[in-house]
């Protein structure tokens, strides 16, 4: 058994994994201790709610649940638990992923999800978030944060470094390859 778990990662449906592996590979690069869990709100309970006390016991600091379609998973998470939930909607094809956007963000008074995105950029966003409620506690992963945030802004304005050198025809032609 681990000895420290700053995150526990819970997906609805093994489907789930290769959108949550993004969440995974942030938190690696943050250097947080995960757990990481299949366990169906509608479908296997009682297993839910073993996971979130295994989870407890390690001493997690929040939850990152991924869910599609009726998208039980993070609301169900937050009911049995005190700590942070993050809600990530997966992407779908019923409704445009909506049902599981609306499912997550529209959580009973009481009963709080911190929804992100929907897809990759909630993947990546719902760790980001995990490591800020995190972060309020520990300075080092606070400079941590800073130094990927500065990261950024330095992409963002190499992007337009190039796109003032090479145009928006040649820039958009280097996208597509």
């Amino acid at each position: 058994m681990k000895s420290r778990t700053d995150v526990a990662v819970i997906v609805g449906s093994g489907s789930d994994l290769v959108l949550i592996n993004e969440t995974v590979k942030t938190l690696k690069e943050f250097g947080l201790a995960y757990s990481l869990n299949i366990a169906s709100a509608h479908r296997a309970a009682q297993h839910l709610e073993q996971c979130i006390k295994d989870a407890e016991s390690l001493r997690v600091k929040v939850f990152i649940t991924a869910a599609g379609m009726s998208a039980a998973l993070p609301g169900v998470v937050a009911s049995k638990t005190v700590l942070p939930v993050i809600g990530v909607p997966v992407e779908g094809k019923n409704l445009s992923s909506l049902d599981s956007l609306f499912s997550i963000v529209q959580m009973p008074k009481g009963a709080p999800v911190a929804t992100v995105a929907v897809g990759k950029a909630g993947a990546v966003n719902a760790a980001i978030l995990a490591v800020q409620i995190i972060a309020v506690s520990d300075d080092n992963l606070k400079e941590k944060l800073k130094v990927y945030k500065v990261k950024m802004s330095e992409a963002v304005v190499e992007e337009d470094l190039k796109l003032q050198k090479d145009g928006i025809e040649k820039y958009v032609e280097g996208l597509k390859k």
